[in-house]
This record gives C-alpha cells, sequence and structure tokens, in this order.
C-alpha cells in the first residue's frame, strides 16, 4: 500500500482510499489524512418506536424507543426497505436540522421518558459503519441509565465489536442467510464475520436476530436448519430469539412474489426444533 493511501478497519471489505475518496458503505473517507465517518451525527431519519418495531420481542416489551438513523451501509442487499438512505452518500442530508450531536440526542432521550422511552436505537441505515458516534452517544446514554440498542448487519471487524459492544445493550442482529456465497456474492458481506459477532455480542448483550425468508434465496429447509444448529450451539443459543419474517418486493428484488405466509409458518416451525423463542414477523 502506498503511503498516501490508508485501509479503513471497520468491516471486511477494508476499502483502500487515498485523499478525497469514500468507501464502498459511502459513509466513510479518507480525509486530512486520517479516516473519519462522513456520517457522524447526521440524522436522516428519527422517530420514538416501539421496541417490537426493532424488532426485540424480549427487552422491556411494551416500552418505546428513540429510533434514529443516517445514511449509508456496508452490504448491497438487493432487497433492502431503507435503500433510499442505505445507498446514499449523504448529501441530501447535509443542510441544517440534520444534524443531531450525541450530547442533544441523549437530552432528547431523557425527555421523552414520559412517553415510555427507554432510550435510543441505532437503526434504519447501518450504524456500525458510524461507530464513533453510537460510542459517543452511547456513553452518555448510559450516564442517564437509558438503554442503548442496535439493529445491525452484523458484518465488522473484531477490533470494532471489542470497542463497541460493552456499550450496548440490546441488538437485533441480521442474519440474512446461511449460505457463504450467497453472503458474498448477492449482499456483498462476509457470513463467517457476521457469525463471529453474533457470537461475540451473545456473550456481552441480549440478541435477538433476524432472517427475512426470500423465496429461491434461503426459504429451504435444509438452510433454515443449518442456520438454527449453529445458533443452538452457542452458549445458551437456544435461548436466542429468531424472527423469520416475509419478504416483500423491493429495491432491486421486484421479479419475486412475497414470501407465503404458510412458508413462513413452516420454517418457524423446523426452527422451533431447536430454539425455544421463535416468532414469525410481517404477517
Amino acid at each position: 500500500m502506498s503511503e498516501d493511501k490508508l485501509a479503513c478497519n471497520v468491516c471486511p471489505h477494508r476499502c483502500v482510499l487515498s485523499e478525497g475518496k469514500t468507501g464502498l458503505c459511502k459513509a466513510r473517507g479518507m480525509r486530512n489524512g486520517e479516516i473519519v465517518p462522513l456520517n457522524y451525527g447526521v440524522i436522516s431519519s428519527i422517530a420514538l418506536d416501539p421496541i417490537e418495531k426493532k424488532p426485540l420481542k424480549r427487552f422491556h416489551p411494551g416500552s418505546m424507543i428513540l429510533s434514529v438513523g443516517s445514511f449509508g451501509c456496508n452490504l448491497r442487499c438487493p432487497f433492502c426497505q431503507n435503500w433510499e438512505i442505505s445507498t446514499s452518500n449523504g448529501k441530501e442530508f447535509t443542510g441544517s436540522g440534520h444534524y443531531l450531536s450525541p450530547e442533544e440526542l441523549t437530552v432528547m432521550a431523557e425527555k421523552l421518558q414520559y412517553r415510555g422511552n427507554i432510550g435510543a436505537a441505532f437503526t434504519y441505515n447501518e450504524p456500525l459503519i458510524g461507530w464513533e458516534y453510537v460510542r459517543d452517544a452511547a456513553k452518555l446514554l448510559r450516564e442517564k441509565d437509558l438503554k442503548v440498542v442496535l439493529v445491525t448487519n452484523g458484518c465488522v471487524n473484531e477490533e470494532i465489536a471489542d470497542q463497541l459492544l460493552p456499550l450496548v445493550d440490546a441488538l437485533n442482529i441480521d442474519l440474512k442467510c446461511f449460505r457463504t456465497e450467497t453472503y458474498a456474492k448477492l449482499l456483498g458481506g462476509d457470513l463467517e464475520a457476521v457469525k463471529s459477532f453474533i457470537a461475540k455480542a451473545a456473550e456481552n448483550c441480549h440478541v435477538e436476530l433476524t432472517t427475512l425468508i426470500v423465496p429461491g434465496m434461503n426459504d429451504s429447509e435444509e438452510e433454515i436448519r443449518d442456520l438454527i444448529e449453529w445458533i443452538a450451539s452457542l452458549p445458551d443459543g437456544e435461548e436466542i430469539p429468531l424472527h423469520l419474517t416475509r419478504f416483500f418486493p423491493r429495491h432491486r428484488m421486484t421479479d419475486r412474489r412475497p414470501t407465503e405466509r404458510q412458508s413462513v409458518l413452516r420454517l418457524v416451525s423446523v426452527a422451533q426444533e431447536k430454539l425455544k423463542w421463535v416468532y414469525p414477523g410481517n404477517m
């Protein structure tokens, strides 16, 4: 690598960048000789949501969570439901009213406690590519006894997970399929990195997993059995909740019909052979 280039260490892509260039995620770039999060504090979406919408079924059920998202993602899922922000380079969010400092986020979360808010969830786009903002906000939120939640694809390097997970209370992690080739070729991700992150997260935090059941991609009983066998092999893995959710045509995958409800319910039954808590979603 030449002296005027640096490799980003956040995810398995390890994008090699020169000055002024931006990584695959569109949210990290080399500026003034260092790689920085270009989406730090840039908020594209904000809402007070039921915790079950994350989805988290077994973490403070009935509560609300202040949910914030930025822009960018390190995967390229053709079925992404938030593709407008996940594929954005953030230019439409650079104006006034889109910046929210960690301090301002914490104050907002604290003020919303009267509406049942328990903290903040980093969601909508991929929060780990802007992990520094999550880290800074999480420290402040925890000082106020507020909960920190991540909704993530889990495709991150171990050194970032080690820094962030001690500050997180709960995660919903997308385990999008259980085939290495599908992760790499269709989604642009790394299954082994996701598995490693899930295992590490489950040692530190409350973890729930979500698998979107896409016809023709990951809807075979064989693949779901492989997936649940692995989850169950983790320490107390049979207690990890799994959400099997119904696919609807989105983004670049509009050539398939929505997943049949009975297909989801059939796979829920398969998953219940090994796991205690399995939930159908998008039904």
